[in-house]
């Protein structure tokens, strides 16, 4: 049997398609530290009016837009209110404290989704002795949670807790697109509801740069000054916000086929002899945990030698992550590359 690699330990590997990398040939440039290039700028007005948002500012990733976003909401001594498995929390090198100076208060929900009871008892009561509940925080899809999402309702009920103690909300967005392809919910029902959103492009979407932050604009005046303060302002950015403006235009819809493949997956790792649970399926995450003290890190191992590529994702736990250059003969050939795993 001939082995193919199998890329699934991030939807971040995946490369421009032809049409894409042409766009980006095409795309019209300027100089965007003087706001003058005319693609990004374009990106950031589509991005901004399919959320309902007034404003966008293109950055280079995820973690920056959030970052950025916390540093605009909150004041040094402020507290965060995330889950546990928030990525603003986990993954983002402790921006939180040294970009900002905030404090975090860490809720424990389901798979990564507070509610608005938790967010509520959890806030600190006006004493000196706290610091001052700002902002809650909310990840969708869950990425730790393996790809879960937010019902609408449960952010509603969110909002209102927030709007009651004058608390902003923020959505790091990463996957927002693989929860409102399964939800079909309209995007500017999320516009309305947060007082700013982080949009990834190059996880799902399958750009090879690039977020968005939106806001209003008084709120995105206030981003592009963090991020020029921190290094982030670019130069002719317009030939990556042309892949960004391909991926809108052309990328979400089809993310429903990368869900279809995460769920063959998750269905094959739970007839393993080896895995002993396997969270639900949501979206394009599959999380699963070993059986026998198994370490994950020895079992990426072992699957790297058949040519599947997998995340360690806890000391038992491993990821995949399906995506645009993850083929259906590519889950054939998994399926069959999996059989040889001992």
């Amino acid at each position: 049997m001939t082995i193919k690699t199998l890329e699934l330990r991030s939807d971040t590997f995946t490369k421009p398609t032809p049409a894409m990398l042409e766009a980006m040939f095409q795309a019209k440039v300027g100089d965007d530290v003087f706001e003058e290039d005319p693609t990004v700028k374009a990106l950031e007005q589509q991005a901004a009016q399919l959320f309902g948002y007034e404003a966008g500012l293109f950055c280079t990733s995820g973690t920056m837009t959030n970052q950025i976003a916390l540093n605009v909401h909150l004041r040094q001594g402020d507290e965060v209110i995330c889950d546990k498995l928030s990525h603003i929390y986990l993954y983002e090198g402790g921006g939180i404290a040294a970009n900002t100076g905030a404090s975090v208060n860490l809720l424990e929900g389901d798979r990564g989704r507070i509610s608005a009871s938790q967010i509520r008892e959890a806030i600190q009561p006006d004493n000196v002795h706290h610091p001052v509940s700002r902002l809650v925080s909310l990840e969708n899809t869950v990425n730790k949670g393996g790809g879960c999402y937010y019902q609408l309702a449960a952010i509603q009920q969110i909002k209102e807790v927030c709007v009651a103690h004058q608390m902003g909300l923020h959505l790091d967005g990463a996957r927002i697109f693989n929860a409102l392809v399964e939800t079909q919910e309209s995007p500017k029902l999320y516009g309305e509801l947060f007082d700013s959103i982080s949009v990834c492009l190059s996880k799902g979407l399958g750009t090879p740069v690039g977020s968005v932050l939106l806001g209003s604009h008084h709120f995105i005046a206030q981003a592009r000054r963090v991020r020029k303060r921190w290094g982030g302002g670019w130069r002719q950015a317009g030939y990556l916000a042309a892949a960004g403006i391909y991926a809108l235009n052309n990328h979400v819809e089809r993310l429903k086929d990368d869900h279809s493949k995460a769920r063959a997956i998750g269905n094959l790792m739970a007839q393993r002899p080896e895995v002993a649970e396997v969270l639900p399926v949501d979206t394009n995450i599959v999380i699963f945990s070993l059986k026998n003290d198994i370490l994950a890190k020895d079992y990426v191992q072992k699957l790297s030698t058949v040519g599947i590529m997998a995340a360690p994702f806890g000391k038992h736990q491993v990821r995949f992550v399906t995506h645009l250059d993850f083929t259906e003969n590519d889950l054939d050939a998994f399926e069959q590359q999996l059989k040889c795993v001992t």
